[in-house]
């Protein structure tokens, strides 16, 4: 025992002694790769090997070995020629007592042991989870080398999990659980005396014949010295794959007792009494043999036993029931295999017993590592107890509870962002507050529990014991979250919410100091804020990975990152590190390459539940600092990119974020890509070249090596130099295009990022040798990271230093930088960036040349209407002018789009642009119009105004000249009305007469059909004389005939679709504003225009009939004649208001009672409280109605019960509402045009509420915002009355005092009374009487003519409260999905991120189809996102799975697969399947049959499903169609 240790270099008193950090640090010789090591390096290599998980480990070949055998061979070679048979054969000294007298070498496994019993708690465990991937036996039991007492290593199984796949019938079932849980059938081989067979190479045999599972004599490297084996019981399991080729179909632990069973009896008894399955080797022995009595307690115990008889010939037997003997002599090994394999399998049916890893520490007489190791234990119990605060809470709510500081900090960073890319209206200074008031929040949480008992703990330990309880709460917390995580699997969201691990503790560690630092004051609960970085440090120098970027949140806690490494300043000095960071796709390998090269721990599975970016130090030796300058590498490994699960534009943003960091961040990034295929990996390095030269700041240094994954032929990179050619070309041209644009000198890409293609290449062998679960890792690619890791500390000799300190401010100005670059959240890469804004450079040119030109243009004409030289300006006027500007601009986009040298990319945004030119120029002639339009009119209305002015001045002062002569005869009041009739005839002149609209619509037309001779086009019996038919060929048959008549669905569409336009036509009339502007024939234009144009839209959608001539005149009449009463009254109303004679004529008998009182001799004061009265009596009737309006809005949206909530709740009712009445054009219409649907039920919802509500609601609160009214203009005349006192005014000053008090309510001016004289006006206490007594007369006939019609009538279209709460439910987006027409659910128009709908519909109730057999689709989107099926895109054919990459709108949308019930469009498509086949010609048969037990959906049960669930759902798009031969059933 002692010279196995003298010659491996150990010393006895380093048992237990060794530690990981000693042999995870960069070390010279682990840089190293020899054919042959001395005996002092055995334990030194087998450990680096074995951290880089090449199983070769085991077959180090020494160089004292390698001496003896040229030894041996030279003195062959010496004595050929001298000797002859004889003396070789019969010579006094055979070759093989030669050999024993050479110093035995040391056995493969000797070293193992050594390294086993010299490392700590920590090494034993990392050594034993690294044996495990190598798909190596593990220790299990272990005989202590000098005292023999045996040890149980339990600890060193805690990291280990295993997966494996079990068939039940069809179905495969995957199970993934850590070691010492597992539950599964045990066999235990072991042998009595010597046997000539290998029991270890008939175990692998079992379970893997291609892989040396156990050790075996027949191994490489094998001798008979071996000494620390003896007693040592070994396990492995063999994990099914779910194949049918498996040799066992369920997981089967494999145990294995090393030398004679006889002489290590407690193993035997232990494992016997464990197993299911006992195999026995065993010689024919005599039965008083020492061995006898146990090998027959064996046979008569009902436990399954095999034994195996080296000298024995015969097959297996079964000798009595449960009981089996195999020869093996003279046998093939394949066959005794098969007969082995067969009988286990035969065994294990018969036996229900299971092994569990962690009962084999029930046994007495036996140490257990984590029981004798009193840290190890206290690491334990305190994680425990932590652990136990969690209860049985909801996985997806034990964050909130017990980490409340994350919530805020998310919200803090979207502030963030914003506050370095501002968007919208909001200030800095807005969004600084905002974020303070976060930080505030965050500070006034409590530390929860959980968080203050963490802290308490680790801060009571020691380093040692302080990794102990780490590693214990990993393993507990996974342990707890695992269950629930694995049913979580498929759903993202609630995964990320579920899951609970130690970065996350971490994390809301780092929150409490942030929130604390930020308000600069400490938490009540925390004693010493800094012991929270300092934890965070020392935990770094442990070996602990630390979250650099915090994924879910997408930021970097630049304050908390700050303080850990000024704390590992403090605690390891300003050391100097070389950061190193790996970038890759998903799932592509970066972590398995990061964990073999150092020997880490980072997750490798294939689904992730922590985003962002880790950094982990590892040390460099001090021999090695001196070669590379380096104390530390600090390797940081991110999340993958472009990860299904997260797809989507603002995931896009977040990996081009992610990319750019950890590449700027770094001293050198390994690229890695899976296979030869850099495509995807290029786009996020063109966003990164630019990104770095516009962040000239941050004086960055990047280097980058490509490590191409799973290559499998060795001479990839010989036939790979043409690839490396174009890569290397692709690059230097992206940087170069970015280059100009950012006004750099980098020609190549290696002027920004360093990059030698030659050598920064790296090509590596697929990682695993045959097919997992059993497959152990490749030897090639655990090369291929050697020599790469070579490559990394080459790169690192000639890298420039970076401190810790440097780091940290390296880390805060790149960031920094990063967050106000917006350009990095743009666009997928450097040439559409390039042609991108080039085309915008261009477009703004062509806009800016149209808008020149209609600025010239409005010049001209706004100097005309000045001059007044015209009276009326024209859309075609204007397009006249503008046209030869637009020739031009035409010219100049043609030639751009063809001739450009990025014209093959911008040859996807040409028919945008030239929509978007074309719309822009009608929108410049429209506004432009307007303008004019606008001008025209407030000239004449100055015009008219200044009119009503002098008019109502000269009738005022003619009134009191009449007075003062008609004194004596006051009470004749004949007289009086006559001679008030001469001045009032001799004043007022008439100049508008009323407007002739249906003469306008003639002339629009230009036909000759009169007002009268239209038909009604909602009341004709069928719609047949307005239609002609489509012939689909020339052969007229049966089905022409049938198809030229209007069906009676038919008739029901053309009514449809009348009705729309009608609702329509309404809003358009009420949006003119007429009252207010007056009436223009351009009103009728607009009109005919629109009504055209829906007219043209709906014969796209028919294929069977297009309309006449007549049916579009028709149309425009009925509408025209229809709104002709509300032109003429609001034209009246226009004129009432503006017309002077008209106004005057309106106002005739205030006139009349003015001059009575004149007549009678009433006081000037009288009559000025008089005229302010009459004055205000409009202003006052607004304001009411305003008021009442607005209370009544707030009133339904409190008591209206589909009015009452969300733009959810009212889709639910409308949703109700179209069940009840089973009205399927109404449906129609809300599929394909649900804003007018939305604003047309409000519309009917609130007329409905008025007239049911009017008397009890409407009339009461107009009643008393009257009085309320009333007595604020009492209020402001008796408030006048005493400042005029106080200040010792005139009449002028209290109608000023009288104004400004009414100014918030009342729109009234002094103007309205600069012609009536009141000089005179001198006693305003009577003013103030006056105004009280007229003032209740008015208010009481304004109340007497309020009533259902005139609420609406009288207020501004705006103000009314259908409109106000169609402002308020439709301010919302509104984007359909491209497959089912569902409403995106989003608040905001135009917001960020993807549109979405929590449920999607059958495709087919929007016409969606299969290609070769026109069958409607009766599937929902939500179930073919999932499919196999295929979709025509506006780039070809996709598979639905891919719809986003159609790009466009589609890359927009995330669709979900979802399997809910969604009843309510399941009983629509059933109830109106026959609406709908006759609607889009087409039939749900075939591929598309309906399911028939949608039909058990009654419309109750849908409508009441609308409870449950939250409903979301535009011109109709082009038909998507689907093909059937990809339809898998």
């Amino acid at each position: 025992m002692e010279k196995l240790f003298r010659k491996l270099h150990v010393e006895v008193k380093h048992i237990n002694k060794l530690r990981a950090a000693d042999v995870l640090q960069i070390t010279e010789h682990s840089l190293q790769s020899h054919e042959f090591y001395s005996e002092k390096e055995l334990i030194q290599t087998f450990i680096q090997k074995l951290l880089m998980m090449n199983y070769r480990a085991r077959y180090i070949q020494t160089k004292e070995t390698n001496k003896q055998d040229q030894t041996q061979q030279t003195d062959n070679d010496f004595s050929e020629e001298e000797s002859d048979i004889f003396d070789d054969v019969f010579g006094n000294l055979s070759p093989s007592d030669k050999a024993s007298n050479q110093s035995d070498p040391v056995h493969p496994m000797d070293v193992q042991m050594a390294v086993f019993h010299c490392a700590d708690g920590f090494l034993k465990q990392l050594m034993v989870t690294k044996l495990s991937q190598c798909q190596y036996a593990l220790p299990l039991l272990v005989p202590d080398p000098f005292t023999r007492q045996i040890e149980f290593p339990l600890w060193t199984f805690r990291q280990i999990k295993k997966s494996w796949k079990m068939r039940n019938n069809n179905e495969i079932i995957s199970q993934t659980q850590p070691i010492y849980k597992a539950e599964t059938p045990m066999v235990f081989f072991f042998r009595f005396g010597s046997v000539s067979s290998s029991k270890s190479q008939l175990m692998n045999d079992l379970i893997n014949e291609k892989h040396n599972t156990f050790f075996h004599r027949n191994c490489p490297g094998s001798s008979t010295s071996r000494v620390l084996m003896d007693g040592v019981v070994e396990i492995a399991w063999f994990c099914p794959s779910g194949k049918n080729t498996d040799k066992f179909t369920d997981c089967v632990a494999f145990c294995n007792l090393h030398g004679d069973a006889g002489k290590h009896e407690k193993q035997l008894q232990i494992l016997t009494e464990m197993a299911s399955v006992n195999v026995v080797l065993l010689s024919r022995t005599d039965k008083y043999d020492r061995n006898a009595s146990i090998i027959k307690n064996l046979y008569k115990d009902k436990k399954l036993l095999i034994c195996l008889f080296p000298e024995d010939k015969s097959t297996v037997i079964e000798m009595k029931k449960r009981k089996f003997i195999i020869g093996l002599k003279d046998r093939s090994q394949s066959d005794v295999s098969e007969e082995l394999r067969k009988a286990i399998n035969a065994c294990l049916l018969e036996s229900s017993s299971t092994f569990r890893l962690e009962d084999v520490s029930k046994h007495s007489d036996i140490r257990v590592d984590e029981e004798d190791d009193d840290d190890c234990r206290r690491g334990r119990e305190a994680a425990q107890q932590i652990m136990s605060l969690l209860g049985n809470k909801d996985l997806t709510k034990v964050k909130e509870s017990f980490l409340p500081h994350q919530k805020l900090w998310h919200q803090w960073c979207q502030k963030n962002k914003e506050l370095h890319r501002p968007q919208g209206d909001k200030t800095e200074r807005e969004i600084r507050r905002k974020n303070t008031e976060i930080r505030h929040q965050q500070h006034e949480f409590h530390i929860s529990d959980f968080i203050k008992r963490f802290i308490k703990e680790i801060n009571l330990y020691d380093q040692h014991q302080k990794m102990f309880f780490l590693k214990w709460l990993k393993i507990l917390l996974d342990e707890h979250t695992s269950a629930d995580l694995s049913a979580l699997h498929h759903k993202y969201d609630e995964l990320q919410a579920a899951a609970f691990g130690l970065e996350h503790i971490m994390r809301e560690i780092g929150q409490i100091y942030e929130s604390c630092e930020s308000v600069e004051k400490n938490k009540k609960d925390l004693k010493d804020l800094s012991s929270l970085p300092s934890l965070a440090a020392e935990m770094m120098i442990s070996g602990s990975p630390l979250e650099l970027m915090d994924g879910d949140a997408a930021h970097v806690p630049v304050i908390w990152i700050s303080a850990v490494l000024d704390q590992l300043v403090q605690k390891l000095g300003d050391q100097r590190v070389f950061v190193l960071s790996v970038l890759g796709l998903q799932s592509s390998g970066k972590s398995t390459m990061l964990n073999a090269m150092f020997g880490l721990q980072f997750a490798v599975s294939a689904g992730r539940c922590t985003r962002g970016a880790f950094m982990q130090l590892v040390r460099v030796s001090d021999e090695m600092k001196t070669q590379i300058k380096f104390d530390y590498i600090l390797v940081v490994d991110t999340e993958g990119l472009h990860a299904p699960e997260l797809a989507g534009r603002s995931t896009r943003d977040h990996d081009n974020e992610l990319a750019t960091f950890v590449v700027g961040l770094a001293n050198l990034t390994l690229i890695n890509i899976l296979g030869e295929n850099l495509a995807e990996m290029q786009d996020i390095l063109q966003i990164v070249v630019q990104a770095f030269m516009r962040m000239k700041k941050v004086r960055l240094n990047p280097s980058c090596v490509f490590v191409h994954q799973n290559i499998s032929d060795i001479t990839a990179r010989e036939k790979n130099m043409e690839g490396r050619r174009r890569l290397q070309e692709k690059l230097d041209e992206i940087t170069k295009l970015a280059a100009e644009e950012e006004g750099c000198d980098a020609e190549r890409f290696s002027d920004v990022i360093k990059f030698d293609v030659q050598k920064d290449v790296k090509y590596f062998a697929q990682l695993w040798e045959g097919n997992p679960p059993m497959a152990p890792p490749n030897p090639n690619y655990c090369e291929n990271i050697q020599e790469l890791k070579k490559t990394i500390i080459s790169h690192a000799s000639k890298s420039h230093e970076m401190s810790l300190t440097h780091l940290k401010d390296h880390i805060k100005n790149l960031w920094e930088a990063l967050l106000k670059e917006q350009f990095v959240f743009s666009f997928r890469n450097s040439l559409e960036t390039a042609a991108n804004r080039k085309l915008e450079n261009e477009y703004s040119k062509w806009s800016r040349s149209l808008h020149n030109a209609m600025m010239v243009i409005e010049k001209k004409l706004h100097d005309e209407i000045k001059n007044e030289a015209i009276h009326e300006v024209e859309e075609t006027d204007l397009q006249r002018e503008l046209n030869k500007t637009s020739k031009k601009v035409k010219k100049s986009m043609s030639e751009f789009f063809e001739k450009d040298a990025y014209a093959e990319i911008l040859i996807q945004w040409k028919t945008s642009f030239e929509t978007k030119i074309k719309d822009l120029q009608g929108n410049i002639v429209r506004e432009t119009k307007g303008k004019l339009n606008e001008i025209l009119q407030h000239r004449d209305l100055k015009k008219k105004n200044e009119e009503r002015k002098q008019l109502e001045n000269t009738l005022v002062e003619k009134s009191k000249e009449l007075a003062l002569k008609l004194k004596d005869k006051a009470n004749d009041e004949e007289t009086l009305k006559k001679e008030f009739g001469l001045i009032w005839e001799n004043s007022v002149k008439k100049i508008i007469t009323d407007t002739d609209v249906l003469n306008d619509v003639t002339q629009v037309l230009s036909c000759c059909k009169q007002g009268n001779q239209y038909n009604n086009i909602l009341a004709v019996p069928n719609y047949s004389e307005y239609v002609i038919f489509r012939k689909s060929s020339k052969n007229c048959t049966k089905r022409d005939v049938k198809e030229s008549t209007l069906t009676p669905e038919d008739e029901a569409q053309i009514k449809s679709f009348v009705k729309d336009v009608v609702q329509k036509t309404d809003t358009m009339i009420q949006s003119f504003k007429i009252s207010e502007k007056g009436y223009n024939i351009s009103y009728i234009q607009q009109l005919t225009d629109y009504i055209r144009k829906s007219v043209i839209e709906h014969q796209k959608k028919c294929e069977k009939y297009e309309f006449q001539e007549e049916f579009f005149v028709d149309l425009v009449y009925f509408i025209c004649n229809r709104a002709n009463t509300i032109f003429i009254h609001q034209h009246r109303l226009f004129r009432e208001a503006n017309d002077p004679d008209l106004y005057t004529e309106k106002k005739r008998e205030e006139y009349y009672s003015i001059f009575q009182k004149h007549c009678h001799g009433a006081t000037l004061i009288a009559i000025f409280g008089e005229i302010i009265c009459q004055k205000l009596k409009e202003p006052i009737e607004q304001s009411v109605y305003k008021k009442t309006a607005r209370d009544l809005t707030d009133e339904m949206r409190s008591n209206c019960e589909s009015l009452n909530g969300s733009r959810s709740n009212l889709e639910k009712h409308i949703l109700k509402t179209l069940a009840e009445e089973e009205d399927f054009n109404k449906y129609m219409n809300y599929i394909h045009n649900p804003r007018d649907h939305f604003k047309s039920f409000i519309r009917d919802e609130v007329s409905q509420y008025i007239t049911d509500k009017f008397s009890v609601s409407v009339l009461p609160k107009m009643e008393e915002n009257i009085k309320l009214l009333q007595q604020k203009i009492m209020k402001a005349a008796h408030e006048s009355t005493e400042h005029v006192h106080m200040n010792r005014g005139d009449a002028g000053l209290w109608l000023k005092s009288f104004r400004q008090q009414l100014s918030d309510v009342l729109i009234f001016s002094e103007k309205d009374l600069s012609g009536v004289k009141h000089d005179d006006v001198d006693d305003f206490n009577l003013l103030e009487d006056v105004i009280r007594q007229e003032l209740t007369y008015i208010m009481s006939d304004i109340s007497s003519r309020f009533n259902t019609e005139t609420f609406p009538v009288k207020l501004d279209y705006k103000l009314r409260p259908d409109e106000l709460l169609i402002d308020h439910f439709c301010q919302c987006c509104w984007v359909q999905c491209l497959f089912c027409k569902a409403i995106c659910t989003n608040d905001t128009k135009n917001h960020d991120g993807d549109h979405s709908v929590p449920l999607h519909r059958v495709i087919g109730i929007d016409g969606k189809y299969f290609t070769d057999t026109g069958n409607l689709c009766a599937n929902i989107c939500t179930d073919l996102v999932a499919s196999d099926l295929n979709f025509k895109s506006p780039n070809g054919w996709l598979n639905l799975k891919d719809y986003r990459r159609a790009g466009g709108v589609y890359a927009d949308w995330s669709i979900t697969p979802d399997l809910s019930e969604l009843p309510y469009w399941k009983w629509f498509v059933c109830r109106f399947q026959k609406n709908l086949e006759k609607y889009y010609n087409k039939t749900f048969d075939g591929e598309g049959r309906i399911p028939y037990e949608w039909r058990a959906y009654s419309k109750r049960y849908a409508i009441d499903s609308l409870h449950k669930l939250y409903l979301g759902s535009g011109q109709r798009t082009e038909t998507l169609r689907f093909t059937s031969h990809h339809c898998q059933r």
